[in-house]
């Protein structure tokens, strides 16, 4: 690589239009792409290289040139983030070949290796491996700005940059796949940023089946390789089974969205069997071609011969041909059968049948597969089946025909409203308020009562009841059909157990009168106070003996959802945490009295301030007793493309995230002998208790919402067309904190640079611990730094967020609050309680300044700041301008549009959006 290369330009006119990229190892990948860039985007913006390297803020680039600029920034970024990506893999790769696979941290291998050295037990690994089940949830969060179109340019970019850098090539072919990479960077700089148009559900759907489709599918016979390896080397015994599956709430939320429909739902899922079913036709076309293997040469099974006739006989008479053609190849001929039989599942899902016949079920189609894996193996065709039959058979076992299993997910306001309309309808006179203890009451009998449910003897019922009912009976009659169609009813905003039994009553009146479809109910508890009330509401909803016979269905199981966003929205940072931790020990204890495996179910964001964390580091967090091998997580909005939109990278983080869960197993014991000693758990209250108090003080002090919604872009926000649910669950037109959604609340404080959602309230806790304990209480918080997991994880991510956060931005922001005594009150507080905080946690990490412990982050920020003081500076003047003007509506469209583009290129700037 150590070669200059002038890639001469097609239709280049002279030698300005040359591009020359000095390849060799010293260069970066970041330097290539930001080399291109600069030439494809340069004729639209004068010295744009100095504007991409921060040399030249975009407040001084000519009017005319200004919103070129900005999308030639928010292009930067884009290929900044998939440089950053290449370059993350290529450094693990790197490690990889130099020292073995153990020295990656957090992989399968060193968690493999450090339980060998630690002498733990062959019987351990084996318990810990059989109750390991780990499931991503991808959700449509209006976070993710790119459209599917930009996806695949960001792929094929990612792809051209491994062309480019992954091998040794001579100079012509190191030309031709320049000028391939700078295609794709002009498409990508052509293509534009901004949505004309909010998505619909439809588009979020794809959206999210773009990523099963081109890396996840595949994905999870490649884990499970990794897996086996690891254990081959130590364990080498130890057979794991599957531990890995997805679910998605993509056309399934209808939380605050009323484009999710029960139609909707029902065409989502269509479409998540289509794609299952289609994905498996490429592999059997495969098996098809290449299984050539004849009767004249191997010993094939006399049982397989006559499996191949039983399934023959099952494609009537197209299956002569195939007998025909390939008369001494029966694996040729059992391929072709099977892929006649998928084909014929297809047509058949469209209402086309033919005398092929289709099947019934993925687990028939599993069994198939599985004769023909046998007899590769008997037949001594043992390395076609590892690498032919059974990466197949994993990803039926994994996906199915259903796909991704869809979570439904509804507020309890719905859900009660819907009910109250119900029992009124059926003349219960008078009826009793949700929340009253004769509701609770009206709820438990309904549920014990035999007579049967008429639905069409109700009259009166408004839109959104009958809607309701319509979704209770697509559920039914999905999860009829299988039971992964669609996995668990998510009930946001729960406050009681009479929340939950709501949505068993509604289940069991559409369900024929019976809960024999076992639809698992999960409770997502978001707000302070509700997390504190969730042993008592777990604790009445095991005790009701209808809902108890249904977990019982369910083996035992109950899962538990926590919402780290409207808890930090409620408390704040350290609270949210703190409050979390102690919900799960509690709620595990109560389970247990009931003999219930509980599992959560962790509805975690991309930033800090939703519960984002580095994932190993996150999970080693959770309390003991509360993981046991089984945990689900939310992948939202834009963390699903930074995570899983190229197939090196996706295949990391899947590790990254159940090696995690497998350690955290297999040391159950040492954690509970090294939890959090009563000394720091007291400490831990009485810092929540101080933080939560100093939060509360700053929202809900006078001229708060006020300062919120005037310095900052959170009404703009909605402007932006990255989600098809609106900002608010229940528009009370009048400004609201607790209607607004966390994702615009913390978008918003990105924004600004404020982020008091991810730190504010600490400082204040810390001095008062250290004032009231003097130098035993600085030496606890200390000790607590150096052996609690979840004490330290709290301060790494508040500093990174002190960090990031940026008062000389912030009172530039703030200058746009209309009344001076607001804005001084307000600002003041914030900036006295940043030094606080700062000062604080810089005492206890025992360091000069912050983030000392992350230079790679720390430098990274540091360089992009006179790009991003631009930027800001940029977005406030026409924050000021479209407000001065009335708003976007009477403002000019080119600053309504440079506005918007301003948020875009910040939240890439930054990382995240919300």
């Amino acid at each position: 690589m150590n070669l200059t290369i002038s890639a001469q330009i097609p239709e280049s006119k002279g030698p300005e239009d040359t591009l020359v990229v000095d390849l060799a190892s010293d260069q970066s990948t970041r330097d290539i792409l930001q080399a291109i860039l600069a030439e494809v985007a340069g004729d639209s913006v004068s010295d744009l290289s100095l504007v991409l390297s921060g040399e030249r803020s975009i407040c001084d680039v000519p009017l005319r040139e200004r919103f070129s600029a900005l999308q030639a920034l928010g292009t930067w970024h884009q290929l900044l983030a998939i440089a950053r990506e290449f370059e993350t893999v290529r450094v693990r790769r790197s490690l990889e070949q130099t020292g073995g696979s153990r020295t990656i941290p957090g992989s399968f291998a060193q968690v493999i290796s450090r339980a060998e050295t630690n002498g733990l037990p062959r019987k351990t690994l084996i318990d810990a491996l059989g109750a390991l089940d780990v499931c991503p949830t991808m959700t449509a969060h209006p976070t993710e700005t790119k459209r599917v179109t930009v996806l695949e340019i960001h792929r094929r970019i990612y792809r051209r940059l491994t062309d480019l850098l992954g091998r040794s090539w001579a100079p012509r072919e190191k030309l031709s796949y320049l000028n391939a990479l700078k295609a794709e960077v002009e498409l990508l700089w052509l293509t534009g940023e901004l949505r004309l148009e909010k998505p619909t559900v439809e588009q979020e759907v794809e959206w999210g089946l773009y990523f099963f489709r081109e890396v996840l599918f595949n994905c999870v016979p490649e884990l499970s390789d990794t897996l086996n390896n690891a254990l081959a080397h130590h364990y080498p015994d130890v057979t794991p089974g599957p531990f890995l599956h997805f679910s998605s709430w993509i056309g399934g939320d209808r939380d605050g969205n009323p484009h999710v429909t029960p139609v909707v739902t029902k065409q989502t899922l269509s479409r998540y069997r289509e794609t299952a079913l289609k994905s498996y036709r490429p592999d059997l076309v495969s098996l098809c071609r290449d299984l050539s293997i004849s009767l004249n040469v191997s010993q094939v099974p006399q049982a397989f011969l006559t499996q191949v006739g039983a399934l023959l006989d099952t494609c009537g008479p197209a299956a002569d041909a195939a007998r025909n053609r390939n008369s001494e190849e029966p694996f040729r001929q059992f391929a072709t059968a099977l892929l006649m039989r998928l084909d014929a599942t297809i047509a058949a899902d469209n209402g086309d049948f033919s005398a092929v016949k289709p099947f019934k079920t993925a687990r028939e189609f599993e069994d198939w597969l599985s004769v023909m894996d046998q007899a590769l193996r008997t037949c001594g065709a043992k390395a076609n089946a590892r690498r032919k039959t059974t990466p197949l058979l994993q990803r039926v076992r994994t996906f199915g025909f259903h796909g991704v299993t869809m979570d439904i997910r509804q507020n309890a306001t719905v859900i009660n409203r819907t009910l109250k309309q119900v029992f009124e309808a059926r003349h219960v006179a008078p009826c009793p308020y949700p929340g009253t203890a004769e509701w609770s009451v009206l709820l438990q009998t309904a549920l014990a009562d035999t007579a049967e449910f008429d639905r069409s003897a109700l009259t009166g019922l408004d839109d959104e009841a009958n809607e309701t009912l319509d979704l209770f009976a697509l559920i039914s009659k999905e999860r009829a059909a299988d039971k992964r169609r669609i996995g668990t009813f998510i009930l946001s905003m729960t406050t009681s157990a009479e929340d939950i039994l709501a949505v068993y009553l509604l289940e069991k009146w559409m369900g024929q009168g019976q809960l024999t479809s076992a639809l698992a109910v999960v409770p997502l508890l978001e707000t302070i106070d509700d997390l504190r009330a969730a042993t008592d509401i777990l604790d009445q909803l095991f005790s009701n003996r209808t809902v108890r016979r249904a977990i019982r269905e369910n083996g035992d199981r109950q899962e538990v959802m926590l919402g780290y966003s409207d808890s930090n929205k409620d408390g704040g940072f350290f609270t949210s945490n703190w409050e979390l931790s102690k919900a799960q020990t509690a709620l595990s204890r109560v389970a247990n009295r009931h003999r219930v495996q509980l599992s959560f179910f962790h509805g975690r964001g991309g930033s800090v301030s939703r519960g984002g964390a580095p994932t190993g580091r996150a999970i080693a967090a959770q309390p003991h007793d509360t993981v046991n091998g089984k945990l689900r997580v939310t992948e939202q909005g834009e963390i699903v493309s930074a995570k899983f939109a190229n197939r090196g990278t996706a295949l990391a983080n899947l590790e990254y995230l159940t090696a995690a869960v497998l350690d955290h197993t297999l040391h159950e014991n040492q954690k509970r002998l090294s939890a959090d000693a009563p000394e720091f758990r007291e400490a831990l209250e009485a810092l929540s208790g101080l933080a939560q108090l100093k939060y509360v003080d700053l929202i809900h002090s006078d001229g708060f919402l006020d300062y919120f919604y005037e310095s900052s872009p959170v009404e703009e926000l909605a402007l932006l067309k990255i989600g098809s649910r609106p900002a608010k669950r229940f528009s009370k037109g009048a400004r609201d904190l607790g209607d607004l959604r966390a994702i615009p609340w913390v978008f918003a404080w990105s924004q600004n640079r404020h982020m008091i959602t991810g730190w504010y309230g600490i400082g204040s806790a810390l001095e008062a611990f250290i004032d009231v304990r003097g130098r035993h209480g600085l030496a606890t918080l200390r000790k607590m730094y150096e052996r609690s997991n979840l004490f330290r994880l709290i301060m790494d991510e508040s500093e990174k967020l002190l960090l990031q956060s940026d008062m000389e931005i912030a009172a530039l922001y703030a200058g746009l609050v209309s009344d001076t005594h607001t804005r001084d009150a307000v600002f003041e507080k914030i900036q006295i309680e940043h030094k606080l905080t700062q000062s604080m946690i810089t005492s206890i990490t025992e360091e000069t300044s912050l983030a000392e412990r992350f230079p790679t982050f720390r430098d990274k920020l540091m360089a992009a700041r006179p790009q991003m003081v631009g930027l800001h500076q940029l977005q406030v003047d026409l924050l000021a301008k479209v407000r001065a003007a009335g708003g976007a509506d009477q403002a000019a469209k080119e600053d309504v549009d440079a506005l918007l583009m301003s948020i875009h290129v910040i939240s890439g700037g930054l990382g995240w959006t919300g």
